[in-house]
């Protein structure tokens, strides 16, 4: 998880929550969410977490929505990360929908300062 979230941060990845599904869905574990800016940001994050995640050991199962870049799903088995445009990520609200699952910290490096 925490590498999946560095690597959608080095992209400009924002908003990452994590939801522990556990509960509800038996097949995996947990829910990164992530928005981008534009189509090409969506697409730029995805890459970024699924290159770390196999440079880490880690193989994708399934990987959905590259074509259109507005909503890209990579699932890992115990983690799915779904990297979403602003704008339909308000629309579909993962957020509201896993509302009762708990939210799992994300500890992101915090940027240096150029004095």
């Amino acid at each position: 998880m925490q590498l999946a979230a560095e690597a959608a941060d080095s992209k400009g990845g924002s908003d990452l929550v994590a939801l522990d599904v556990t509960g509800p869905l038996p097949l995996t574990d947990a829910f990164l969410l992530v928005s981008g800016r534009t189509e090409r940001n969506v697409l730029a994050i995805a890459e970024a977490v699924e290159e770390k995640l196999i440079e880490a050991g880690a193989k994708p199962l399934r990987r959905e929505g590259r074509t259109e870049g507005r909503w890209v799903l990579i699932d890992f088995g115990d983690l799915v990360v779904h990297v979403f445009h602003e704008e339909d990520r308000s629309y579909y609200s993962l957020e509201r929908l896993w509302k009762d699952c708990p939210v799992i910290p994300v500890n992101l490096p915090t940027p240096a300062h150029a004095d």
